[in-house]
């Protein structure tokens, strides 16, 4: 996929695992309608380029770390706050507004 507007990524986006399969991990808006779960895991993509890095607390809740983010190509690279180096990389397969697939 090439030529990804990165205003489609500015968004909340948490890890609706339910629609994994063996090779592609699925996003959501923050605002969908999910399932139960224990939490969720995920990021925030804001206009600046910097990004939250959601993840599971020990008590179920949310434990969030800053860094920036940067689109190359499909790539959605990830750094935490003072990296030069991507902490993740992920490949984006699809996006719309409403979902994100990126590769496992």
């Amino acid at each position: 996929m090439k030529d990804i507007a990165p205003e489609i990524l500015q968004k909340r986006w948490l890890h609706s695992h339910e629609e994994d399969t063996d090779s592609q991990m699925v996003f959501r808006p923050a605002s969908f309608a999910f399932p139960r779960s224990r939490g969720r895991a995920g990021f925030e993509l804001k206009p600046d380029q910097s990004f939250i890095d959601i993840g599971i607390a020990p008590a179920d809740g949310s434990q969030e770390t800053t860094g920036k983010w940067k689109l190359d190509g499909d790539r959605l690279l990830l750094f935490k706050a003072s990296q030069t180096k991507p902490t993740r990389t992920l490949q984006i397969i699809s996006v719309a507004p409403d979902r994100l697939v990126v590769k496992k």
